[in-house]
């Protein structure tokens, strides 16, 4: 089975992807890390470039004892293409990052880590930054 994490390049990100990986050891797995955009990958500070993705699989490769691949798409909603992708691969678990946001906040822009909770068909688990 596999763990999918849900990737951006900064707190959130490597918050989830530590704990993707912290999964994967505890259940023998491997992680397929998730980038994902809209299309708009100019100027998406969420989305990896091409370097900055292969610096991140170089470092995994380096860094991790578990399997890992890093898999960046473009979709309309980045929320159903991480709910998409993990069961396209089975994926036993979704790991995403987490960040507080006020009521008005969650009114007005939608939230893709809410999305994946509530639309994935496996297990998540939400985590913070420390």
């Amino acid at each position: 089975m596999t763990v999918v994490v849900g990737y951006i390049p900064n707190q959130y990100g490597e918050a989830a992807l530590s704990a993707g990986l912290a999964e994967a050891r505890h259940r023998g797995s491997d992680v397929l890390v998730v980038n994902a955009t809209k299309g708009d990958a100019l100027v998406d500070q969420k989305y990896l470039g091409e370097h900055a993705a292969a610096e991140l699989t170089k470092r995994l490769e380096s860094e991790s004892d578990v399997s890992t691949e890093v898999r960046q798409t473009i979709a309309a909603d980045v929320a159903s293409e991480i709910v998409r992708i993990a069961e396209e691969v089975s994926a036993s678990l979704i790991v995403i990052g987490v960040r507080r946001r006020s009521p008005v906040g969650k009114m007005f822009m939608g939230s893709v880590a809410q999305q994946v909770l509530l639309d994935a068909t496996v297990p998540v688990l939400a985590v913070k930054p420390d």
